[in-house]
């Protein structure tokens, strides 16, 4: 009885503990998610999304239109689009955002892509094999508001020098929304805590 109660009360801590790490992280998601640092940088990398029928989907779009407000701002010389083509679609992601880019008067010369990445963290690889590749040094990192803590973390492990720049629209507006990303992304954002302990 006695290692029952023991037992119990572990248990219950654990989950107590767990409980207050994943709020204090979701709390700095959410405050991070609001920071907009602004510097003049060789590249922006817009982080992939979703396709429709080879159109950006709403989410990616926005990401896209704040890459070429930086670019025509002078923010940034080039602009890196990432992602590959999903199982549902009928493009590859960057090249979706090239076509858009370019629909939008940004010179095709000015444009990288990489179609190899599935997730965030290959998104951030490839990007930084195509800036090796094309003399580019730093970066602002393109991607939905609530997104932008994991995706910074993930670039500072491959050690760009990075700047944070979320989209200033985005489609997740309301509360159930928002609360379904961020709850999304507290739990991507601990496990890659845990693989970069092992990996």
């Amino acid at each position: 009885m006695k290692k029952k109660k023991i037992y119990r009360k572990i248990i219950i801590i654990m989950c107590f503990i767990t409980l207050v790490y994943s709020f204090y992280i979701a709390s700095n998601i959410y405050l991070y998610s609001k920071y907009n640092n602004l510097k003049k940088a060789d590249a922006a990398i817009i982080l992939g999304a979703a396709v429709w029928e080879k159109e950006p989907s709403p989410v990616f779009k926005a990401r896209i239109d704040h890459g070429i407000w930086l670019y025509k701002n002078r923010y940034v010389d080039k602009i890196i689009f990432t992602g590959g083509q999903g199982k549902s679609e009928d493009i590859a992601e960057s090249i979706a955002a090239k076509e858009y880019a370019e629909d939008n008067l940004i010179p095709s010369k000015d444009i990288f892509i990489e179609t190899k990445s599935k997730i965030t963290q290959q998104n951030l690889y490839y990007a930084k094999q195509v800036g090796k590749d094309n003399g580019l040094d730093s970066f602002i990192i393109v991607s939905d508001p609530l997104h932008m803590k994991r995706a910074m973390l993930m670039a500072n492990d491959y050690g760009l020098v990075a700047y944070s720049s979320p989209t200033p629209t985005t489609r997740y507006k309301s509360w159930k929304s928002k609360g379904s990303f961020l709850l999304r992304e507290v739990y991507y954002y601990i496990g890659y805590q845990f693989y970069r302990i092992f990996f």
